[in-house]
């Protein structure tokens, strides 16, 4: 099955784009070849931009309060796995303990690395990192493997309590989700969201051998999916047969 992803507000948009930026930093930095751990780096420059906009590191640390009140709330109630419980608080506290020890923007630390700056200076020039422009940078590439992995883990060490947090607030977001079947009519779905109930991500799985990409759309009162089928010269056009997928709106 195939997962699509939604979110219905810019912090969640946020928050995905990150998640998606992490992932790729981890899978690029373990592999070998110097093309990867160039890429490893503009990754780690991307996640700078990002978490660059000033309110992010804050509005993450009331996301992370906001869930260990809700959960507190549940202490002492019958059928609480109170084990459970403190395992799920325990990790929203270190996460926020973690990145509130930040000291100021998430990647700040880096910016006073002037050589790693040169190279963000001039990674988004087309061919701006060629050899003749950075020796320096063409000397690190030709590093053991292991050696430019050291330093990519050292770097990115400044940005993981973002990372951490993320995990932990993304993960409990996507556990408050059950997924259920729906079925599209001749390629569309629609659904109206209980008034009272804000939903901040959906979640739609659905099987790949269909050969459809699905079109999403939606806010407070209301979501529409559109099946569309790619055609030879890659233009969409929506299905015309009835399908199934997997639903989950989490708040």
């Amino acid at each position: 099955m195939v997962l699509y992803e939604y979110p219905f507000n810019e912090s969640i948009r946020t928050m995905l784009r990150l998640e998606h930026l992490f992932d790729r930093l981890g899978t690029l930095m373990a592999r070998e070849p110097a093309l990867d751990h160039h890429f490893a780096l503009v990754t780690l420059f991307e996640i700078m931009d990002v978490a660059s906009r000033a309110d992010l590191k804050s509005d993450l640390l009331k996301e992370l309060e906001k869930h260990k009140a809700q959960f507190m709330a549940y202490r002492g109630s019958p059928g609480v796995d109170e084990a459970r419980l403190d395992e799920v608080v325990a990790r929203i506290d270190g996460a926020f303990g973690r990145l509130n020890a930040l000291a100021g923007k998430a990647g700040a630390a880096l910016t006073g690395n002037e050589w790693l700056m040169s190279i963000r200076s001039r990674i988004s020039i087309p061919g701006g990192t060629c050899e003749f422009d950075l020796p320096a940078y063409y000397n690190w590439q030709q590093l053991l493997p292991v050696r430019r992995r050291k330093d990519l883990m050292t770097w990115s060490q400044t940005l993981m309590p973002l990372a951490e947090a993320l995990q932990v607030l993304l993960g409990l977001l996507r556990d408050s989700g059950t997924p259920h079947k729906v079925a599209a009519t001749a390629g569309q779905f629609q659904q109206s969201l209980p008034a009272g109930r804000v939903y901040q991500l959906l979640r739609m799985r659905i099987d790949p051998s269909l050969g459809l990409i699905p079109e999403i759309s939606g806010h407070r009162l209301m979501i529409s999916i559109r099946l569309m089928r790619q055609d030879e010269e890659g233009r969409l056009k929506l299905a015309a047969e009835d399908s199934g997928f997997e639903l989950a709106l989490c708040q």
